[in-house]
């Protein structure tokens, strides 16, 4: 909070994009009028009727700039790591350089320990209830075992259990099983790998050894191949400088293929140039498709598919692939990541995507303290668009086959932003060893837990389900790389700007539709549950009665002979009486609980063309957040949808009351029991707060 020199700035005006463009200035409605608020985490802009609100994370801020001052003000323009960009013009220089300097300070700190995620407290209460859920979800050795880990060919090595011999490996690596300790020791390929320290003339028999392990793991095919992910002339130069590539005339049976991706410093240029492309200052068509094929962003996000298919495609035909690049934790992860992606329908799950990070990038050692700049380390040189380039290429396979995977492309959206929050200790560190010395999975929460309690908001409606073995040539997704095939995704670069996306997106009218459906069928079957239980209680009352009556025949039949058929009626009459008054109030207690919970569960939902604002009168806009409440269909902001509940609508029928029922048939008393214990337990639903709170009390929320 030392930091924070101006709390508080009225009379600020928000300008974003295209309301602050040349043929924008002139106009008495651009840009919007209010205050702006800088907290320890936040910097905010709440309009003057307090119906907007703008909040950015100090952790997404990427640059900060102050402009020429002019008659209204001092401009202000930032640029967020999650592509949000904005200018505020601040009536006063003052107030504006106090705010510039301290966003400078607090956005980018020096040390570790000042991430946002150690002092992140989680406000929902079943997001809390996951914590520990999301750091133990995923396990490398149970990974290892999926795919068929250990086995004749390849066994699990602890020689870098301390991380001894690499600290930006894990602890656990699969090796072939003929390879010695020495080898590993003294090579430097394992698969997927940095360079080699060959340089012009030099040689390691030990890598040429592993080598030859690797190609003898496989059975089917007597060639390996060695994938450099470099163009062949930066890998010619790094032979200068001792290191390059592996020379044909000492690795035998093995083919080399360079694949050409540029190094990070060129992929940084590139999304800058693509930047500058989404903020040109002439609306035409021509002069963006021009900026957008000069930042060669998309030509760069071709290169990186064709690699991973060629990968994907050599493992198909039986062939050993080793891919490496220059460190061995940038374009391997992502080439590597992909080609798995392509390969094995697990891995296209939510659970199998995170698996997959976590292996080949949080595993392997992606720097993504440096690559995502979450510390003033110095060199910004280290700053690169990697993993951003990772989704760009998964999206583009979603693109093509949109019934593949189970998730959605929010999920994307958001697993973007919180590679850049901070918020969650996940992505902190830019190893294993590191995120273990730091503590991470004690001082912080795990982004997995949070999809976790966020699940429904992020399933692909369309996705069908395939179980197949991961080397399979009818689960491989044989992505097109051709040109018009490689899309620009709009709904990244250009997410928080006005006037370039649909009224109502497909992808979320979707996932509505799909939850509102997955609602209504949830109370069809409760409904149901509940007239099979009525119509078998009815039957076996019915069973009862009858067993009674014959009873009070046979012992009157003994006693009084002559007066049968008078005693058989008063019975009769009798025991429709006991029925009648027995039954009266429970009936009555059933009709109740039953209109009870059928107004719990919403028919309608309100459609996202008709939500302007929030109860709460937050106004929503394209960018932000929009709630469904399972309870009476409204639609809220993320802060009015802090609860998740069990519907009583959606919830298991409870059948005690069957079990006490003495009655003579047996067979219908266990039929019924059998058909309600297969009910499935509903899973707990986002609701609004208020609708939170009269379920809890056990009141409706439309009657109350």
């Amino acid at each position: 909070m030392e930091l924070i020199r101006t709390p508080k700035v009225e009379n600020v005006k928000m300008l974003d994009r295209f309301s602050n463009l040349s043929g924008n200035a002139n106009k008495s409605n651009a840009g919007y009028l209010g205050t702006l608020y800088l907290t320890a985490t936040h910097l905010i802009f709440v309009d003057q009727e307090g119906k907007r609100e703008t909040w950015i994370l100090h952790s997404h801020l990427a640059s900060i700039e102050k402009l020429s001052i002019s008659t209204a003000g001092t401009p202000m323009h930032i640029r967020c790591k999650n592509f949000r960009s904005v200018t505020f013009v601040i009536p006063k220089e003052r107030d504006a350089h106090d705010l510039y300097t301290s966003l400078y300070q607090i956005s980018q700190p020096l040390n570790i320990d000042d991430l946002y995620c150690f002092q992140y407290t989680a406000s929902n209460e079943e997001f809390q209830s996951t914590k520990w859920k999301g750091w133990n979800k995923f396990n490398l050795l149970h990974e290892y075992e999926r795919i068929g880990l250990p086995n004749n060919e390849w066994i699990i090595s602890k020689i870098n259990e301390n991380y001894a011999v690499c600290d930006t490996y894990p602890r656990h690596l699969v090796v072939p099983a003929n390879a010695s300790d020495q080898m590993l020791r003294a090579s430097t390929s394992i698969c997927r790998c940095s360079q080699p320290l060959s340089g012009f003339k030099a040689r390691c028999v030990e890598d040429e050894a592993l080598l030859n392990c690797i190609l003898s793991t496989n059975k089917m095919s007597d060639i390996l191949y060695v994938v450099d992910t470099r163009p062949k002339i930066n890998a010619m130069a790094n032979k200068a400088a001792g290191k390059g590539y592996e020379s044909e005339v000492f690795y035998e049976n093995i083919k080399f293929y360079f694949l050409g991706i540029e190094n990070i410093h060129v992929m940084r240029g590139s999304l800058q140039k693509l930047l500058d492309a989404c903020e040109l200052k002439v609306l035409s068509i021509n002069a963006f498709l021009s900026a957008l094929e000069g930042s060669n962003w998309l030509k760069h996000i071709k290169s990186v598919l064709e690699t991973a298919v060629f990968i994907a495609q050599a493992l198909i035909d039986g062939i050993t692939v080793i891919v490496h690049c220059s460190d061995g934790w940038d374009r391997t992860a992502q080439t590597c990541s992909i080609a798995e992606l392509l390969l094995d329908p697990y891995y296209r799950t939510i659970d199998g995507f995170e698996a997959l990070i976590e292996k080949e990038w949080l595993a392997f050692g992606h720097k993504f303290t440096d690559r995502c700049g979450h510390i003033q380390t110095g060199d910004s040189k280290e700053v690169a668009p990697v993993f951003t380039q990772f989704i760009d290429c998964t999206w583009q396979i979603m693109q093509q086959f949109p019934f593949s995977f189970e998730f959605n492309e929010k999920f994307l959206l958001i697993l973007h932003d919180h590679v850049y929050s901070c918020q969650f200790g996940t992505f902190i560190g830019n190893c294993d060893k590191e995120r273990n010395d730091l503590m991470l999975k004690t001082r912080s929460y795990s982004l997995w837990a949070y999809f976790e309690s966020q699940r429904s908001e992020f399933i692909n409606p369309f996705y069908a389900t395939r179980e197949k073995s991961i080397i399979d040539a009818e689960g491989f997704l044989n992505f097109n790389c051709s040109s018009p095939c490689i899309r620009f995704w709009r709904s990244l670069y250009n997410r928080f700007d006005t006037g370039v996306h649909p009224r109502e997106s497909i992808t979320d009218l979707t996932v509505v539709t799909y939850n509102h459906i997955r609602s209504l069928e949830e109370h069809i079957t409760y409904l149901e549950q509940v007239i099979i239980v009525k119509e078998c209680m009815e039957r076996l009352q019915q069973q009862h009665d009858y067993n009674v009556a014959e009873k009070m025949r046979e012992s009157e039949k003994e006693k009084h002979e002559e007066k049968i058929d008078d005693d058989i009626r008063a019975s009769n009459g009798l025991s429709v009486e006991d029925e009648n008054t027995c039954e009266s109030p429970t009936s009555n207690d059933e009709i109740s609980n039953l209109i009870q919970s059928m107004e719990t569960v919403a028919l309608y939902w309100q459609s996202f063309r008709d939500a302007k604002e929030c109860h709460c009168s937050f106004v929503f806009d394209h960018s932000a957040r929009r709630y469904h409440c399972w309870a009476c269909g409204d639609i809220y902001c993320v802060r009015c949808m802090e609860k998740q509940i069990v519907l009583p609508g959606h919830s298991q029928i409870n059948c005690e009351k069957s079990e006490n029922i003495d009655v003579g048939g047996d067979i219908l008393q266990k039929s019924l029991k059998s058909e309600i214990h297969s009910t499935h337990q509903a899973d707990s639903v986002p609701v609004c707060n208020y609708c939170y709170k009269m379920i809890s009390q056990g009141l409706s929320p439309v009657s109350a």
